[in-house]
């Protein structure tokens, strides 16, 4: 091998091949989706420097192959050797790690998430995201669609492109600067007992861990049973205890964009600029908007990450100055490309007459109540949207079944979305409540709506003025609403006291509770509505009943359970899970499921004999082996190639391998199944055979005596509703918890109580039934008759 380091000093790379020892040969280890390492010691003559951390290492072979790039991550370790003619000898022992290691040192941000699209462009957004202007990108395929991937923060660059890339049943990595990506397999490398270049006593392989056909993976907290929970206002009441606590998000992943416009520059992690005019920089009142070139979607600020349409959503733009003549879309949502057409929800700002008006704009068209911007006023312009469903992507699982890979899960759920436009003047009081332009609750909610979206802060064709900060925000499950005695709805404004908004939903000691704010406390006669998503554990067990059927042969007991947790791709919902358990059956039946081995060869390239003498191997590429008559291809995981010290050259190869379910590839499980999961008692033969959930279930009206029900949809021939007071329990026969069955579309559900329950599902006419997946439930906290 030859081996040059540049340490930075001005010479360049300088050639240390000389200088190795040959008591600890050379030695450069490759791991699948993971940085490489080169480790070496030396014996340094006269005249040549002590490698410095930080420098540069190029190791090729004699044909002039490379085979490492990389830094030296620490300070090289002097061991003493001995003495010599000239005093002490050391020997200097150096690591080297490949060239992400410099990406490791850089922050990996929050956003950078992807929903159902290509690995390989999710993984160009995340390097670029690091700021990893000097590694290549040009070389990243797009590769499979992933289902969801959302970045961790706190982790390295190189473990979450390990992630992306296993999930994308891709191999990543990183040589001269460069970044690659491909799918698995894109390589094949086939060897042969019988090739006269295979060394069978180089191979061995064998059966690490038995076979499983009797699976079950727990997964995520995953939301349930869409909850609507009623109080009555008596004028004085200002907190309301709630039966659960709404699901909500982590801190890390509630701040989907934020920006306060405090730097000179922006920030290429966050935001991607469209602005060939210069319209857009910063001053004193943060975002400086100075016009457009008068076309729509030229000058745009949007944000590098993708929105899932899930939960409550917030839109904020603050500190907003608009001048006279200004024309675009300030906090669009977009759902294609960054034009007015494409518009989901966003605000339209136009003139008319002389004056700015800001208008909601919903599917591209102006809707609700035109707000006159006054010029040298401050605004805070608010979108908030609420969607019922929070998981608008399922996951992608991926396994390698007889050589094929396969995917196992993914789709999209369709659902409607509740929505209210809110703007405030910052000149008025901090206690003048926010200007509703329009509200869903009045209006009737959006019966569909996109599945993830794309934000742009600002669309200007010549937009004029100023915007201190902008922010989207995930805010959990909850949404609240109330109506009058009068039937007038309106929606609640959720939010921190003295911004306008009515109150806020706490989940802290155990209890959860809405408060209002003072001035905003539901009066006599109002029914407040809350509506949250309960959690539970996800989980999932599945079998694979003609598996069982063969181990059973002679009498004997078939089963092979195994149980685990998915710990990549997440599992967000019982339904991944039940993906997730499909592809590990795919791959867990076999009775060599658990293949693992290695291949050792010697490499001459003098000679060209060896498999790999005129070609290199990566992990991610396959094994094609034939030996002793029987056939199998094999993923490649690691590989170590160490300087043999000879002449001519030669390499000895070890290359370690795996199939997937002796090492995780497109699922990485755990056994340790999560403790608080309660595990389900048999076994399906396939995913759950489910009816839709009801999603647009409402209570029209509540009396003392009855609680009117729409359930937003039509029953199936031959089925209904039913009706039950606890959930879980639901089937044809009667039961102690049976309330009743309609077959109607609006039904009545007579009251017997305050703080009664009422759980709600459809059936069909199928035998047995089929059911929705999760119930919808009334929680009925208003006094009776």
């Amino acid at each position: 091998m030859k081996v040059t380091i540049d340490n930075l000093d001005g010479r360049g790379p300088v050639d240390y091949s000389g200088a190795l020892w040959p008591g600890a040969p050379l030695r450069v280890d490759r791991t699948l989706n993971a940085p490489s390492r080169c480790v070496g010691t030396f014996i340094l003559p006269e005249g040549l420097a002590v490698p410095i951390r930080r420098g540069r290492v190029v190791v090729s072979n004699e044909a002039g192959m490379v085979l490492f790039t990389g830094y030296l991550a620490t300070e090289p370790v002097a061991v003493y050797g001995g003495m010599g003619t000239q005093g002490a000898v050391y020997r200097y022992m150096v690591d080297a790690v490949s060239d992400e290691w410099l990406l490791d040192k850089l922050t990996v941000p929050a956003s950078g998430s992807g929903f159902g699209v290509a690995g390989g462009l999710v993984l160009r957004g995340l390097t670029q995201g690091v700021g990893g202007g000097a590694i290549s990108t040009a070389g990243v395929a797009d590769g499979r669609s992933i289902g969801v991937f959302q970045p961790v923060s706190t982790a390295a660059w190189s473990i979450n492109a390990g992630a992306l890339a296993g999930a994308a049943y891709g191999a990543y990595s990183v040589l001269g600067g460069a970044l690659a990506f491909a799918p698995v397999g894109s390589v094949v490398h086939a060897l042969g007992d019988g090739d006269g270049m295979t060394s069978p006593s180089g191979l061995s392989a064998g059966a690490v861990k038995d076979l499983a056909n009797d699976v079950t993976v727990s997964g995520a907290m995953e939301p349930t049973t869409y909850v609507t929970e009623m109080f009555a206002g008596d004028g004085t009441t200002a907190v309301f205890v709630l039966s659960d606590a709404p699901l909500g998000v982590s801190s890390a992943r509630a701040k989907l964009v934020t920006d306060n416009f405090e730097e000179s520059v922006f920030d290429p992690a966050v935001w991607q600029v469209n602005d060939p005019g210069s319209h857009l920089s910063f001053g004193a009142g943060g975002l400086t908007m100075t016009g457009g070139n008068g076309f729509d979607g030229q000058t745009t600020l949007t944000a590098v990450q993708e929105i899932e349409m899930g939960g409550s959503l917030l839109l904020e733009a603050g500190a907003v100055v608009l001048a006279t003549a200004s024309d675009g879309i300030l906090c669009g949502l977009y759902s294609g490309t960054v034009v007015q057409a494409n518009c989901f929800v966003g605000y339209n700002v136009r003139q008319s007459s002389g004056t700015t008006l800001v208008t909601p704009l919903l599917n591209g068209v102006e809707a609700g109540t035109s707000y006159t911007a006054l010029d040298g006023h401050r605004y805070t312009l608010r979108i908030r949207l609420h969607c019922a469903e929070m998981q608008r992507v399922k996951q992608t699982y991926y396994a390698r079944v007889e050589g094929v890979v396969e995917g196992f899960g993914g789709g999209y759920v369709a659902a409607p979305m509740s929505v209210c436009f809110e703007v405030i003047d910052l000149g008025a009081s901090s206690n003048t409540p926010a200007t509703v332009l329009y509200d869903t609750a009045v209006a009737g909610v959006i019966a569909s709506s996109p599945v993830r979206c794309i934000f742009c802060a600002v669309d200007s064709v010549q937009i004029f003025g100023s915007m201190g900060y902008c922010r989207v925000t995930q805010t959990g499950s909850a949404w609240v609403t109330s109506t009058l005695s009068s039937g007038v709805a309106f929606t609640r404004l959720i939010g921190v006291a003295g911004e306008g908004v009515d109150c806020e939903v706490q989940n802290a000691n155990g209890t959860a509770k809405v408060t209002f704010y003072a001035g905003r406390i539901p009066v006599a006669g109002e029914t407040v509505a809350v509506n949250y998503r309960r959690s539970n554990r996800a989980i999932a067990r599945l079998e694979d009943a003609a598996s069982v059927a063969v181990e059973a042969a002679g009498g004997a007991n078939g089963t092979a359970r195994w149980l685990g947790r998915v710990v990549t791709p997440e599992a967000r919902s019982s339904e991944d899970c039940e993906s997730a358990a499909m592809a590990v059956l795919s791959f867990s039946t076999a009775r060599s499921a658990a293949l693992s081995g290695s291949y050792a060869a010697e490499v001459c390239s003098a000679f060209g004999v060896e498999p790999f003498a005129n070609s290199d191997v990566w992990p991610g590429d396959v094994l094609a082996l034939t030996a002793n008559g029987a056939e199998m291809q094999v993923i490649v995981r690691q590989v170590g190639i160490e300087d043999g010290g000879a002449a001519p050259e030669v390499l000895r190869y070890k290359i370690g391998f795996a199939n997937d379910w002796a090492e995780g590839m497109g699922i990485k499980l755990s056994e340790a199944i999560a403790d608080d999961v309660a595990l389900p008692e048999t076994a399906a033969t396939g995913p759950s055979q489910v009816l839709g959930n009801l999603l647009q279930m409402t209570v029209v009206s509540a009396t003392g005596s009855a609680l009117q029900i729409d359930s937003g949809t039509v029953a199936p021939a031959g089925g209904g509703f039913e009706v039950r007071r606890r959930d879980g329990g639901f089937g044809p026969g009667p039961g102690p918890d049976l309330v009743l069955r309609r077959t109607v579309r609006s039904f009545s559900i007579p009251r017997v109580s305050s703080g009664e329950r009422y759980f709600v599902r459809m059936y069909d006419a199928s035998t047995p039934p089929l059911y929705s997946r999760w119930s919808s439930a009334v929680f009925c906290n208003l006094p009776v008759d």
